[in-house]
């Protein structure tokens, strides 16, 4: 009795019929179905050449029509193809052994070095966090670069931005962060990235001891903007996890932008109107939603620190997106196209660039040194051009005398190497220095 009791159990457990949409269109990536009620966000199948499914995700819909993005480019499609809701995806496990392993959007490892493990159920969408429970920023970030530390002191739980057109170091500096910062965790995500530089910022960025306390999410360009997408998203939810688990975690994103650009793709195919050069009034909403992910969490064990890199499309600091991340970040860091033609590496422009959350974490010795330095800087910007044509004349200001007398010192300052190290430490001594 009890085995026919078991049997019958299982067999109610089988469905009676399987519910099938029908593909009735296709645009560039965005495809139709019919027939078959879909929730948005819910992943599908699409039947395609031969035995081949397409993953894909519903984004939208129209009356009885379901709006699909596939997740990889879609190819031997045809109308009338039959469209399936995906079975309820396992939740993937996540915990130490996804350090040292590389991921794709999906979660999917990509390094071929075996499947994922883990102890604990990753989201599938970041946390989040009340804002009267995160824990405040109060400890400095040492990341390693002299003309950051020194100037534009970080804190542990900050987010900021990295601002720069194309060209002028924002991945080689991005690089040097990633190697010099003082963190248990690093979470990078490569974002709408070339190819090429995916290899090479792994070896040569990361090298063998920053990958073993990584974990690395890549998306390149090549691949559909749903993809890139999921893939910023997924950075920040591993960091989030690792954060809850009291760690102190650097997310790393490069970049914002493609981020933005993959949201405007998905937005104008829905047929959302274009507003700011483009870019659909979504994209604006998204961006604070997802950079308000980051930060710290309610445990003061762990933290979680953010660097986003910006594309500043022809060096242009208004363009909407360096905009909008500019306000909802807490602080920038703009690279300087003319510090980089005259091979100041790393190209920051100091007067430009800000950390709102340095007077929390540095002294008041530390604060007033640095504004000396930045004010010396600019004053002697100023008279720079002069100087060639001798329109310069010695004593007639003190204070642009001292810039002048000073310069050299602090260019050297803000001068590094890419395999240069540079602690906090070591910095705030050698600021001292050259003001005594």
């Amino acid at each position: 009795m009890i085995a026919a009791a078991l049997r019958k159990v299982e067999l109610d457990e089988v469905p009676v019929a399987t519910p099938t949409g029908r593909l009735v269109g296709a645009s560039g990536l965005l495809l139709e179905s019919a027939g078959c009620v879909l929730r948005t966000g819910q992943r599908c199948m699409i039947e395609g050449a031969g035995d081949e499914w397409i993953a894909a995700q519903v984004v939208g819909f129209r009356e009885e029509v379901s709006y699909l993005m596939p997740f990889k480019k879609p190819e031997g499609l045809s109308t009338g193809a039959r469209v399936l809701a995906a079975p309820e995806q396992r939740t993937p496990m996540i915990g130490p052994a996804w350090l040292g392993r590389i991921v794709n959007g999906l979660g999917e490892p990509i390094d071929g070095l075996g499947r994922l493990t883990g102890e604990h159920p990753l989201p599938s969408r970041p946390p989040k966090v009340n804002p009267l429970k995160k824990t405040p920023v109060h400890e400095p970030l040492d990341v390693g670069v002299r003309a950051i530390n020194g100037l534009l002191t970080l804190g542990r739980g900050q987010r900021v931005g990295l601002m720069a057109g194309s060209g002028v170091g924002k991945s080689v500096l991005l690089g040097l962060i990633t190697r010099q910062t003082v963190a248990d965790v690093v979470v990078v995500g490569l974002i709408g990235e070339r190819g090429r530089e995916v290899r090479e910022f792994i070896d040569l960025s990361l090298g063998e001891a920053g990958l073993a306390r990584a974990v690395v999410v890549v998306a390149p360009a090549d691949e559909s903007p749903l993809m890139r997408m999921r893939a910023t998203e997924l950075c920040h939810t591993i960091a989030a996890h690792y954060r809850d688990q009291g760690q102190h975690v650097l997310l790393l994103v490069d970049s914002l932008t493609r981020y933005a650009m993959a949201k405007r793709e998905v937005a104008l195919a829905l047929g959302e109107p274009p507003a700011t050069r483009g870019y659909p009034p979504s994209v604006f909403s998204v961006l604070p939603e997802l950079v308000e992910s980051a930060g710290n969490g309610e445990h003061e064990q762990g933290s979680m620190s953010a660097i986003y890199t910006v594309l500043a499309e022809g060096d242009d600091q208004q363009d909407p997106v360096v905009d909008t991340a500019r306000a909802i970040l807490d602080g920038h860091i703009v690279l300087s196209r003319a510090l980089a033609e005259r091979g100041h590496y790393p190209a920051i422009d100091v007067a430009q660039s800000i950390s709102r959350c340095m007077a929390l974490v540095a002294d008041k010795g530390h604060q007033q040194a640095a504004r000396e330095i930045k004010a010396l800087a600019a004053r002697y910007e100023q008279v720079r051009e002069l100087m060639p044509l001798g329109a310069y004349v010695p004593g007639a200001d003190p204070l642009t005398d001292r810039a002048v007398r000073l310069f050299p010192q602090i260019e050297a300052f803000l001068h590094q190497g890419v395999n240069e190290p540079a602690a906090l430490g070591e910095t705030l001594q050698r600021l001292a220095e050259i003001l005594q």
